[in-house]
Parts: structure tokens; sequence; C-alpha cells
């Protein structure tokens, strides 16, 4: 584990990431194992949210016992395959602040045009999650973290599915201070921007769009 990079090796993870990976996986396949492996990736993404204490009775006495601290976080989607990954999570963190920035990649040039953009107040006092399940180039993924933090998010921590090594440095090289957590790191990125092996395009294969 690199201090920017946290690739979760759950066998869990990993089984379920290359059956997602199988060209003849269906669309509805697709979508319910992003929503399960969001959840085990949310567990890794939320592991040192801060905690204080809180005064309980249980059936047997009273006790000081540990519940989070601070605001609601705010879980941001980069429409449109994010949402496949925030519905996961936002079981597991019902309580969440949900925001979305609509970004597409242009694909003459690779690089993202922002259509949309609605994220939660007080971000700078939010532990914030942006998630999409696809780091390729990084271009949008840079594009959303700059958009987050100017509207005042500090504690920014980004969550996808699959990684390319060219989209990990563009983020670390954009933004040092927001670390990474995927379910896996892969070779390359081909001509068009995909990354290879991958398992293709995720928003089409969420939605059965092509």
């Amino acid at each position: 584990m690199l201090d920017h990079l946290t690739i979760v090796t759950h066998p869990l993870v990993q089984h379920k990431l290359t059956i997602m990976r199988k060209k003849e996986t269906s669309t509805a396949g697709f979508r319910r194992l992003l929503r399960e492996i969001s959840l085990l990736l949310a567990y890794e993404v939320t592991r040192e949210l801060d905690m204080t204490t809180m005064r309980i009775e249980t059936p047997i006495c009273e006790m000081d016992a540990p519940i989070l601290d601070g605001k609601k976080l705010a879980l941001i989607s980069i429409l449109r395959a994010g949402n496949g990954l925030m519905d996961g999570i936002l079981e597991l963190i019902p309580a969440a602040r949900v925001g979305f920035i609509g970004l597409y990649r242009d694909p003459e040039t690779l690089q993202p045009v922002q259509y949309y953009a609605k994220v939660p107040e007080m971000l700078e006092s939010r532990l914030v999650i942006a998630v999409d399940p696809m780091l390729a180039t990084g271009n949008s993924s840079v594009a959303a973290i700059d958009l987050l933090k100017a509207a005042g998010a500090t504690n920014i921590r980004f969550l996808c599915l699959l990684a390319a090594p060219e989209g990990i440095a563009r983020m670390k090289a954009a933004h040092p201070d927001v670390p990474i957590v995927t379910a896996a790191v892969d070779e390359k990125l081909n001509d068009h921007g995909y990354i290879v092996p991958g398992l293709g395009d995720a928003g089409d294969r969420m939605f059965g769009t092509k």
C-alpha cells in the first residue's frame, strides 16, 4: 500500500470484480455486483472516520460507547457511472449528504466537459468521498476534485473500482492530498482512453447503453 493509494485485496472484492470483468455478465448482474462491491469498498474508505463517545444505557448498564463524530459525510457521485457505487455506499451510510458532478469526456481530446454540479453545503466541515468506478486518464477525476476544493472541501477521498497507472499518476500530481481507494490497478490505457484489461465502459454496462 502506498500513502496515496489503497488496493482492496479482500477475496470477495476480487471475486466479484472478476465476474464484472467478464463480457457475458448481464446488465442486471453487473449492476448488482457493483452495488455489492461498493459496500465492501466503502468499509475501507471509511476506515478512519473521526470518532467520539456517547453515554448510553444498555439493557445491563450505562456505558460510554463509540459513535461517529462531526458532521455527516458527503458522497459525491461523478455522473453517470458513479451512481452505481454511491447506491451501495448509501445502504451502509444512509445519513450521508449526497452531491453530483456531471462530466463527460470529449472523445477527441479526452478532456472532461462539465455539464452539472450540485454539492452539499459546508463541505469544509465534512469528509468528502468522491466516487467513480473508473480512474482512467484521471482528467475527469481531477476536474471533479478541483470543483470540490473550490466549493470548500479540504478532506477528500476518491473511491473507484478500477484504476490505470496513468490516472493514478495524474491524480497524485494534481491532488497529492487525496487518497485513492480501488479494487485493482490494471495494466494501462488504450488509444481510446479505456482501461486495459478493464471491464469496458462502466456506465454502458450498468445501464445497458452503447
